[in-house]
């Protein structure tokens, strides 16, 4: 009796392995394919008496060479059906691995699939498009939305240009103005006077830096090369130009002359002769755009001067 009841179950183990188990198979219609030439991979499941299969998501199934043109899933209570269409674009052998699909608590594996793709163009071939070219009006708003960012880039660049030839030719005036050349001149001055040099007695240094620095003020603002010439070359050559006052010119032939004096140690000046040369540069220097008035209205042509300008002339002399 117990036998009897063995081989009964192992019939009915046998015979539900068969109605109740799954089955599934897999199908690759072409294993060799021309480049961009469209394959079907097809995987089918049967006997799933509703279960569940959980499988790759649509267009992820096959490995990133495989170009997907369309992955359609079926499904009923009984049969699972998955067709996948795909190209390849590249030369060479391509695997499609085994692939994993699970059934309610099973896993179930297709098999794997070699495809080789082969460039059946040959030299010479003509190629012709699929589709003719199509011909599209455009207006001045599809012009715009096309070549706008372009056209802006241009204004862009056009500005950019404009801005740093008005800094070229505009900034070096402005830094080289007669405004602003007095007021570096009576800063550099000013440092000269903190120095303490006639309170302390060192004339021969005080009068080194004063006259470099009208020299130098001289050049800048009056473009005469003071700089360069020599005590006696320099006084002829303010002698013999209109761009300096008279006033201003015997101030500063005093002032030359006594810095050489100094400078060699022919003369020792006393401390409120330092001072007072020290003010009279510094009264100079501010005097100094009146000079420079006065010449750029002589270099106008009298014809083109006014009743105003005249007088300004007349006053400045």
């Amino acid at each position: 009796m117990k036998i009897l009841k063995k081989t009964f179950l192992l019939i009915f183990s046998f015979f539900c392995a068969i109605f109740f188990s799954q089955t599934l198979s897999s199908n690759l219609d072409k294993t060799t394919l021309a480049l961009g030439e469209v394959a079907v991979f097809k995987i089918q499941i049967l006997d799933l008496n509703g279960q569940d299969v959980q499988a790759s998501p649509r267009n992820e199934l096959l490995p990133f060479h495989f170009e997907m043109v369309n992955d359609s899933i079926a499904k009923e209570k009984d049969i699972y059906l998955r067709s996948v269409k795909f190209a390849v674009f590249e030369e060479g052998k391509f695997t499609i691995p085994e692939i994993q699909v699970k059934v309610g608590d099973k896993i179930l594996k297709t098999i794997p699939y070699e495809v080789e793709v082969i460039n059946t163009a040959k030299k010479g071939d003509q190629i012709n498009d699929i589709m003719k070219n199509k011909e599209v009006e455009l207006n001045v708003q599809d012009y715009w939305d096309l070549y706008k960012f372009y056209v802006l880039l241009a204004l862009i660049i056009i500005a950019i240009i404009v801005l740093i030839i008005g800094i070229i030719k505009y900034g070096g005036k402005r830094k080289s103005s007669p405004v602003v050349t007095t007021n570096q001149t009576l800063k550099d001055l000013e440092k000269l006077r903190k120095k303490n040099y006639i309170e302390n007695g060192n004339f021969r240094a005080f009068y080194v830096e004063l006259i470099d620095i009208t020299r130098t003020f001289i050049t800048k603002q009056y473009q005469i090369p003071a700089d360069v010439l020599l005590t006696d070359d320099l006084i002829d050559y303010m002698k013999n130009t209109n761009a300096i006052s008279q006033e201003n010119e015997k101030i500063l032939e005093d002032i030359f002359l006594r810095g050489d004096l100094v400078k060699f140690a022919k003369t020792i000046p006393t401390k409120e002769l330092m001072a007072k040369d020290f003010t009279a540069i510094r009264d100079f220097v501010k005097r100094s755009t009146k000079d420079i008035e006065a010449e750029n209205l002589r270099n106008a042509s009298q014809a083109e001067l006014s009743d105003e300008d005249q007088l300004k002339i007349r006053k400045l002399k």
